[in-house]
């Protein structure tokens, strides 16, 4: 499962807002999909709006922190084309 995956579900299960669902299931508090530059503040950030603080600390904890996986994925995606044009 995907940590944007993994993230929606605790979201449904701590019955957040459903656009913070559906910005987390978008990618939108992806540390790789997101247009956002820090998109886990932000998350903590509307976790904290939304008095969703048990979550928020999960947030801050880093469990929905991009994998590994992920970021060798976003490299082989993204990365390989930035570093070329250098």
């Amino acid at each position: 499962m995907t940590t944007k995956d993994r993230l929606a579900q605790a979201l449904r299960e701590a019955h957040a807002p459903d656009d913070m669902v559906l910005k987390a299931v978008g990618g939108y508090y992806d540390d790789y999909e997101s247009p956002l530059a820090t998109p886990i503040m932000q998350l903590a950030r509307d976790c904290n709006e939304h008095r969703l603080w048990h979550l928020e600390k999960r947030v801050k904890a880093g469990e929905f922190d991009g994998t590994r996986e992920e970021s060798e994925a976003w490299y082989e995606r993204e990365g390989k084309h930035l570093m070329e044009e250098r």
